[in-house]
């Protein structure tokens, strides 16, 4: 058994806060009420719950919880005209106690929902809150989870994968070879390149997996050789990150025949981080995508001056969330799934950002190449998201 709800903390009065996202589980749900979602009246403080896993077991997870709060707080000093009050419920890390937090806080009287972290617990909170109608804003990536009343902010492949094709196919690069591992994430990965090149307009000249170990990845060269050339491919997006079979393709693919000069060698993750990355000889003259650097840079700064230390790498997540509640709630006076929608786009930390019918993000982000082992923006972020894509 668990408490029902750990205790709860408010914030400061009026303090100004914006996350919302309500989460169905995986079946696509119509919204309760035709989608009308909670009015909010000017003037009037705005109830806003955040789910953060505080008390979790999991090493980090309360530094991680912080530093999501402490971003939400700068979003909502952010804008003018709009009142929150905003309630943080700790869920410990558990998907069943951010459930019944979640339920308590409907109680409560919130009109929206920031939070849970994980995808697990981002599921459980949409079925408890699902037939209140209250919006849930979540800081999971898993868009299986995406859908009705929740959403996903995190970074996706999805996002990454149409940003990389629209401009990969826009520069002539558009007979692509996929490489990705023999596992749930690798084939997530590679589904959203081959739906992103489709919708660019190029071609996915071939697909290569690999088994999920140093053995496999050295196994599968040559078949990945084999069929860049008989697909006759003028790219190749890689879909490992540094910390897993990166650095030894980088490394082994040019020791093999592959030419990067002819074959654009692409990333679906980011390639600077770790820095160490940007070292590697396979990758010189490679691209990624990445969040506009100066708007991420000017986040960084005002985090830290406002709290005397570095934000956690999720913290932007928390400030979109609050941004996208306040915005909409000042715009629209409702917060509802298809309020939160409704926007061409949100000021977010790391640039502009906009919530899709489907639960999805859709972020402006920047192409970056590797040169001399430095990052060089070679198409920036744009300022504001057209139509379909960018």
């Amino acid at each position: 058994m668990f408490t029902a709800f750990s205790p709860l903390r408010k914030a400061p009065r009026y303090l100004m806060l914006s996350f919302v996202a309500v989460i169905l589980a995986a079946c696509e749900m119509a919204l309760p009420g035709g989608g009308a979602g909670p009015q909010v009246r000017s003037g009037t403080p705005i109830e806003v719950a955040m789910l953060l896993p505080y008390g979790s077991a999991n090493a980090g997870d309360d530094l991680v919880a912080r530093s999501l709060e402490n971003a939400a707080r700068m979003a909502a000093s952010d804008q003018n005209g709009v009142q929150i009050e905003l309630t943080v419920y700790n869920t410990a890390g558990d998907p069943a106690q951010a459930a019944t937090v979640a339920r308590q806080a409907v109680r409560d009287g919130a009109r929206v929902i920031i939070g849970p972290l994980r995808s697990d617990a981002a599921a459980a909170v949409g079925v408890a809150v699902a037939s209140s109608n209250i919006a849930v804003l979540s800081f999971s990536n898993n868009t299986e989870i995406a859908g009705g009343n929740v959403f996903v902010l995190g970074s996706t492949y999805e996002n990454t994968a149409e940003r990389l094709a629209q401009y990969a196919v826009s520069q002539g690069r558009n007979r692509v070879q996929v490489l990705h591992a023999q596992n749930l994430a690798g084939e997530v990965a590679r589904d959203a390149v081959q739906r992103a090149v489709a919708g660019a307009g190029g071609s996915v000249s071939g697909v290569a997996s690999y088994e999920f170990s140093q053995t496999g990845v050295i196994n599968a060269i040559s078949g990945v050789m084999e069929q860049i050339r008989a697909g006759d491919a003028n790219a190749l997006v890689i879909t490992s990150d540094a910390s897993a079979a990166l650095p030894l393709f980088a490394q082994l693919l040019p020791e093999n025949g592959l030419d990067t000069e002819a074959v654009r060698v692409m990333g679906l993750t980011r390639w600077d981080v770790p820095s160490q990355t940007l070292e590697f000889s396979g990758l010189q003259g490679g691209w990624f995508a990445l969040p506009d650097p100066n708007t991420a840079d000017a986040f960084n700064a005002r985090y830290s001056a406002a709290y005397g230390d570095m934000p956690h790498v999720l913290a932007p997540i928390g400030y979109d969330a609050m941004r996208a509640v306040t915005e909409t709630a000042a715009s629209l006076g409702a917060l509802g799934a298809r309020d939160l929608t409704a926007s061409s786009g949100f000021a977010g930390a790391n640039g502009v950002f906009r919530l899709r019918p489907s639960g999805t993000v859709q972020r402006a982000m920047a192409i970056a190449e590797i040169q001399d082992q430095q990052v060089a923006i070679i198409d920036p972020a744009p300022g504001r998201l057209g139509g379909p894509g960018f």
